[in-house]
């Protein structure tokens, strides 16, 4: 970590990547600045070759500066879609989300083609209430088209004061026609950490992102829950869907407050001051539910951070994974101050599992595959599922990957058959953690937990 960046600073720049650009910045803590091949001369002199062309003969005169952010646009990228420029303006908005709140409708959202694609709605936001999905192509804002535009231009055009309505166009897969739809802008104040007592000291506690003191939060949900429970949870659901990532150091201690020995995460870059690897008791001591069957729960909107620790929990065996294969970013950003208000966020390592594998396309794939049968177009949207394979110019795994493997889990499974009209009327809105729940109970077999059945 850059010491030229003030910790707010770099808290508020890891919080807007996981806002507004659909996978989460993992900050690293070290990084060098590469020497100048003498030999790129050449290529430099090509460069400023253009840059004298286009100054004498454009058809209309361009400033400097739209000529050098253009320029360092391209080299950015030439790179992987997760290293880029970060000026004054986009300065601007990362500090009006120091304190973890912002007015807009709650979405983080990825550039594909030139298109706004929904990678997911927080949970909670106007986003999620107004119905938007994942996996859903925003076209137009206020009836104008923004296909084409840039990630800064789109989150601009969506933002707004609270209690103000915006009018979107929706492209859904397995939907004839567009959707219209109407969302009004909210306060949007993420909660971190939420939890919740199930009957049969079933407990969930659902991490929304990885921003400051997100282990010091768990480990306060799963002592209140203990409270009100009276004893010792039955079973814990740790809930990491549509959760993009953020602090790689709260990922080492999430993941450490279950562990009690072992690794838990390591990073590998082309320098040395890149390496690192982190191991359990180093964050808390013991495991704060210790002996406690743990579910962890993912979908393809669990990135980066949220892959380090469901990947740590499943190699050291502390919990089983269940859900949806994860989003696939395995690498690690750090950011690289220029000036006093610029800076690049460049890709500089991979991590990997404790047991040796990347994530990096692949994903984390879960233990128990389970789909959300409570969305009634999951199935659809399933199909043209953002992650990180899909991304163009994405870092390739090492390994290489069987492509036949990476769409398993856009086939149905025989298994699962209810319909969300069927489970609605049962009075289940979301079939996957009900679905780790009823699980849990079944494991336990104690009689506090087969009363929840």
């Amino acid at each position: 970590m850059a010491k030229t960046f003030s910790a707010r600073k770099l808290a508020a720049v890891a919080r807007t990547a996981a806002l507004v650009t659909a996978v989460a910045l993992v900050p690293a803590t070290t990084a060098s600045i590469a020497q100048v091949d003498a030999r790129a001369g050449s290529e430099f002199n090509k460069m400023f070759a253009v840059y004298q062309r286009i100054k004498a003969s454009y058809v209309e005169p361009v400033e400097d500066e739209v000529l050098v952010r253009g320029a360092i646009d391209g080299m950015l990228g030439a790179l992987d879609p997760h290293s880029g420029y970060i000026d004054g303006q986009a300065m601007e908005r990362m500090n009006q989300l120091i304190d973890g709140n912002y007015q807009g409708l709650g979405i983080s959202i990825q550039m594909e083609d030139g298109a706004v694609k929904v990678v997911s709605p927080f949970k909670g936001s106007p986003a999620e209430a107004a119905g938007i999905k994942a996996g859903d192509f925003i076209t137009h804002v206020e009836g104008e088209l923004i296909y084409g535009e840039d990630i800064d231009y789109a989150v601009g055009k969506m933002r707004g004061p609270a209690g103000t309505p915006v009018n979107l166009t929706i492209v859904r897969a397995g939907r004839d026609e567009p959707i219209e739809l109407t969302v009004t802008r909210g306060l949007i104040e993420l909660e971190p950490v939420t939890h919740e007592l199930m009957a049969g000291g079933i407990g969930v506690v659902s991490v929304n992102e990885f921003s400051r003191d997100v282990g010091s939060d768990v480990f306060e949900a799963v002592r209140r829950m203990e409270k009100e429970n009276g004893s010792k949870l039955s079973g814990l659901v740790l809930d990491l869907r549509r959760n993009p990532g953020g602090s790689l150091d709260e990922a080492v201690t999430l993941s450490d407050l279950f562990l009690t020995e072992g690794q838990i995460v390591s990073q590998r870059g082309r320098n040395r001051q890149d390496n690192a690897v982190y191991r359990a008791e180093t964050a808390f001591r013991g495991d704060v539910a210790a002996d406690v069957p743990m579910i962890v729960l993912i979908d393809a909107g669990s990135a980066s951070a949220s892959e380090i620790v469901a990947g740590a929990l499943q190699d050291q065996r502390r919990a089983v994974v269940m859900g949806e294969r994860s989003f696939g970013k395995g690498s690690v950003q750090s950011l690289l101050p220029l000036t006093r208000d610029t800076a690049l966020k460049l890709t500089t390592a991979r991590y990997y599992t404790p047991s040796g594998r990347s994530v990096q396309e692949g994903g984390i794939e879960p233990d128990i595959k389970v789909p959300q049968l409570s969305d009634p177009d999951a199935a659809q949207r399933a199909r043209f599922q953002l992650r990180e394979s899909d991304l163009r110019g994405r870092l390739i795994n090492e390994v290489d990957l069987d492509e036949r493997e990476l769409e398993r889990d856009r086939a149905q499974d025989p298994r699962f058959t209810q319909t969300a009209e069927e489970l609605e009327a049962a009075g289940i809105d979301d079939f996957q953690l009900d679905y780790a729940i009823k699980t849990l109970r079944r494991t336990t077999g104690t009689a506090t937990a087969r009363r929840g059945n």
